[in-house]
Formats: structure tokens, C-alpha cells, sequence
């Protein structure tokens, strides 16, 4: 099972904006944070919301949060903690790791498709990152195993499938597909996508006129 990535300590101030209310909310997370590192989750989970308090919005009280949440295997709201970073202005290092710690977050709750989708975002942010790029590669090969399973069960049991086809049209929505994806298909797809975001950036960095620094994580 992947293990997420934590930010133990984080001191940034976003897009260089520092206010005194920052300051005092940036205190309650390191606060949060010693308390983590204790491993005494519930009291580093209290700093943490009293700096949302302070803060709202504060990516890096969002994300820490999400990490407590985890290690006290509450998986939904470390999920939906790492989706509040993802809306907020975090930087595209955190965002990146937020993608890949929700995708480790949903593969526990069992939520696979959740988990593919949150760690193709991640390799989209940062294709070299090799954690998700294995992760995900284990995920889609054990969706194309349920899909074959869900296939064999369905020629057992024609009935039944023809229920849930039945309930599909009433919901409007379209029938799942069956994944045929091999294992070497699914590195092709991999290659296919780190050589489409590398384009990307490549045409993005020729427009720029200057690039902005993006400081480093502590991981």
C-alpha cells in the first residue's frame, strides 16, 4: 500500500504576500507541526484549525491537516482536506503532492478510480515523479482486473446485468467500458503523457518572458 507524503515544516508565505495575520497563523502550525512529529495527532489537528481560523484558505494549515487526518486513518477528511489545498492558491509543488497524497487517501477507502484520477493529476504537475507514476500503473492494472471480473460475473449472472444496464439508462449515464489496457499499454499511456505535459512546458517556457522561482519543499 503507497504511503503519502508529508511537509513537515512549511515557512512559505504564497506568491511572496506576508501579513502579520500569516505570521500568526504560520506559529499555530509550527506549533501543529511539533505536535506531529510527536505523533500526538489530535492536538497538532487543534493548531492546525486554529490556524484556518486565523487564516482561512492558509494551503499549508489545508494540507497539514489532511496529513493528521491520515495518520489517524481518517481517510474522507484527509481527501477532502488535500481538495480544499487544490482549491486554494497553493504553488504547484504543493498542489503536486496534494494530487498524489489524496490519490494514497482514496486507494485506502478502496475509491480506485478516485485514486487513478488524483494520481494522473499528479504526474500532469510533475511527471518525474516516480511514486505516482507506480502507483498509478498498480491501479489501473487492478481496475482492468475488475473490470475482467465484473465481465465474468456479468455472463454468470445476465440478469443482473441487465438491471444494472437498465438503471444506467435511467440515470443517463453511459455504460462502463471494459479496459483492455495491458501492462505495457498502460507505461505507453505514461510515456504519452510525460511527452504531452513536456510540449506543454516547453511552448509555455518559449512565451514566457521570465521565470518565477518556486521555493523548495521539506519533505
Amino acid at each position: 500500500m503507497p504511503d503519502f507524503k508529508h511537509i513537515a515544516i512549511l515557512l512559505i508565505c504564497l506568491l511572496g504576500q506576508c501579513s502579520a495575520w500569516a505570521q500568526s497563523s504560520e506559529a499555530l502550525i509550527r506549533q501543529g507541526n511539533r505536535y506531529y512529529n510527536k505523533q500526538d495527532y489530535d492536538q497538532s489537528l487543534l493548531n492546525y484549525e486554529k490556524a484556518l481560523k486565523k487564516s482561512p484558505g492558509n494551503p499549508d494549515a489545508q494540507f497539514n491537516l489532511g496529513d493528521a487526518y491520515y495518520r489517524k486513518s481518517d481517510y474522507e477528511k484527509a481527501a477532502s482536506s488535500y481538495d480544499d489545498v487544490l482549491q486554494s492558491k497553493a504553488d504547484d509543488k504543493t498542489r503536486q503532492t496534494a494530487y498524489y497524497n489524496k490519490g494514497v487517501a482514496e486507494i485506502r477507502q478502496k475509491k480506485l478510480e478516485e485514486s487513478i484520477d488524483a494520481w494522473k493529476n499528479a504526474l500532469r504537475l510533475n511527471p518525474a515523479d516516480s511514486d505516482a507514476r507506480e502507483n498509478l500503473v498498480k491501479a489501473l492494472l487492478e481496475k482492468k482486473k475488475q473490470d475482467q471480473q465484473q465481465q465474468q460475473q456479468n455472463k454468470k449472472d445476465p440478469k443482473n446485468q441487465k438491471q444494472k444496464e437498465d438503471k444506467q439508462n435511467q440515470d443517463n449515464q453511459p455504460k462502463p467500458q471494459q479496459s483492455k489496457l495491458t501492462k505495457q499499454q498502460v507505461e505507453q499511456y505514461l510515456r504519452s503523457l510525460e511527452q504531452r505535459e513536456k510540449d506543454v512546458q516547453d511552448k509555455m517556457n518559449q512565451n514566457k518572458n521570465h521565470t518565477l522561482s518556486q521555493p523548495e519543499k521539506d519533505w
